[in-house]
């Protein structure tokens, strides 16, 4: 009985880990396209924007994705 319980603690472990990393690649993968789209757009990027970028949630950077079809600065892009 010990033995199936650690093999369920294992297999959920398992689990929550390649979930967590799925998000974290599916963030990243988000910030690196708007990050790209915006320097084509309006050329090199402050470092602070490129912190930004970083530290935003996934749901931020979907906005700002957005923000990005109207903007005509960098500015305009991070509005609310």
């Amino acid at each position: 009985m010990l033995a199936e319980r650690v093999k369920s603690w294992t297999e959920e472990w398992k689990r929550q880990g390649l979930e967590e990393g799925r998000k974290e690649g599916r963030k990243e993968g988000i910030s690196h396209l708007l990050r790209r789209q915006l320097e084509k757009r309006f050329g090199v990027l402050p470092e602070e924007t490129i912190d930004f970028l970083a530290k935003a949630s996934p749901a931020e950077l979907e906005q700002w994705g957005e923000n990005l079809l109207d903007a005509h600065g960098l500015e305009e892009v991070f509005r609310s």
